[in-house]
């Protein structure tokens, strides 16, 4: 009973992050159709699309901050091994398992704050994009505090494995 309580959040947490990179993926794959479709218009059909740019633009940052949260689950991240591999592995853990997530949460909670306030803010003006097409601004600015709360999500998670990892008494990296 104790080990599901235990497995439960990390389940959910890792659900949660394959979800969001799936529909990030679903989002590059529009980007790209909308990018073309675009193209097509303004080179053989001499008829500019003013959307598609738009459109793109948007998906672009909405597979971004959804599939930060899984490349950081997954340890697909860019790490500078500088400082770490010159380190007896105890402290190589401490500042890769423990460290890191540290300050990450630090980073991304300010984002998830300061986005969740920006989006907030733009519900309430009403803010649209400077465009013909007048697109609101929430729908795409809420996007940005979600992806970084699931990013928290992961770094707590990681923290958490990390800690645990120490109290065993086991160095090795986490890996899943």
């Amino acid at each position: 009973m104790l080990n599901k309580i235990k497995y439960t959040p990390d389940y959910i947490i890792d659900r949660l992050s394959r979800f969001l990179l799936v529909v990030s993926g679903i989002m590059i794959v529009l980007m790209i159709f909308t990018a073309t479709y675009g193209v097509a218009r303004r080179y053989f059909f001499h008829s500019p699309e003013p959307y598609s740019y738009e459109i793109s633009t948007m998906f672009l940052l909405w597979s971004f901050v959804l599939a930060v949260a899984a490349a950081e689950r997954y340890d697909r991240n860019i790490r500078v091994d500088f400082l770490s591999s010159h380190v007896p592995d105890i402290a190589r853990h401490i500042i890769l398992n423990i460290a890191s997530p540290v300050a990450g949460l630090f980073v991304c909670s300010m984002f998830a704050w300061q986005g969740f306030a920006a989006a907030m803010y733009s519900l309430k003006i009403g803010a649209v994009t400077m465009t013909a097409w007048k697109v609101p601004l929430f729908p795409i600015k809420i996007i940005i505090p979600i992806g970084y709360i699931v990013l928290c999500l992961v770094l707590i998670a990681k923290l958490y494995s990390g800690i645990a990892m120490l109290v065993r008494g086991k160095s090795e990296d986490r890996t899943v």
